[in-house]
């Protein structure tokens, strides 16, 4: 895999994984085995993964405390990001909260789960329409100054509620929503590029079927339609860092085998629906 610099001093495999699906339905509570999802980070180690992004939200708390129990102690080279920001009131409901005193609690609880003294990416999940967005950043600001936090980065956001972010402290890392079918945040990609942040793509794998240029690279490739998207978002831009999720250790090991794949470039463009 080719690696990727994370705030400067973080350099990880520039396909990571994403915990959210070692969960229960809905996201929420246990997952159906313990020993498989723990089976699954484990694995993911073993075949080069050393960035694993997960949130206090999912489960709530169980995706942390099972990356715990799977890999701590954790290697010098695994990077965990974790998220804070939102609530959970119910299976697939997600309720922000950008309280600063929400955002400590949030993020002292993951540093007991994940048993760190300090979080190396720390993310805002999600803005808080009820709290000023100034309110929420500076509190996070503050535990980092605190050093509880090592980076900083955002989620959902747009180019004025990241620049908002950045004139309160450095932020080193995005992640929104992006994939073929869903490409909103086409320039901010762009932006990170520019500016060597990280550009963290959720939902990476989404509606396939239209895109016959996906369909005609798998062919050719004699692979799936996953991992040609992988692919794709791998070969878009050198700051994308793909954390496809997955519960089953045979997914993982088909994702992970995107990275070997080589697009050419008149085949991202058609992707890209460029041509």
């Amino acid at each position: 895999m080719s690696t990727i610099d994370l705030g400067g001093d973080l350099t990880v495999n520039r396909l990571g994984y994403g915990a959210m699906r070692i969960t229960g339905d809905g996201i929420w509570g246990e997952p159906k085995s313990r020993d498989e999802a723990k089976a699954v980070l484990r694995r993911a180690v073993e075949l080069g993964v050393n960035f694993i992004d997960t949130a206090d939200s999912y489960g709530p708390d169980v995706s942390e405390s099972l990356i715990a129990e799977a890999l701590h102690p954790y290697g010098e080279e695994l990077v965990i990001a974790t998220k804070g920001g939102l609530t959970r009131p119910g299976p697939g409901q997600w309720v922000p909260d950008g309280r600063p005193e929400h955002l400590r609690s949030a993020l002292e609880g993951s540093l007991r789960r994940l048993r760190l003294e300090q979080i190396p990416l720390y993310q805002f999940h999600r803005i808080d329409p009820k709290v000023p967005l100034e309110d929420s950043i500076g509190a996070l600001a503050e535990l980092k100054n605190e050093g509880k936090i090592r980076h900083l980065g955002v989620s959902n956001f747009n180019e004025s509620q990241l620049r908002v972010a950045q004139r309160l402290t450095p932020i080193v890392s995005l992640q929104n929503r992006y994939n073929v079918d869903d490409r909103q945040s086409e320039s901010l990609v762009d932006l990170c590029e520019q500016e060597q942040l990280v550009f963290l793509p959720w939902a990476p794998i989404q509606n396939l079927d239209g895109n016959r240029a996906v369909q005609e690279a798998a062919s050719k490739y004699g692979v799936t339609a996953h991992q040609i998207v992988l692919a794709w978002l791998l070969a878009r831009s050198p700051q994308i860092l793909p954390i496809p999720g997955t519960a089953s250790v045979a997914h993982l090991e088909e994702n992970i085998a995107a990275a070997s794949l080589d697009l050419t470039p008149g085949e991202v463009a058609a992707i890209s629906g460029l041509t």
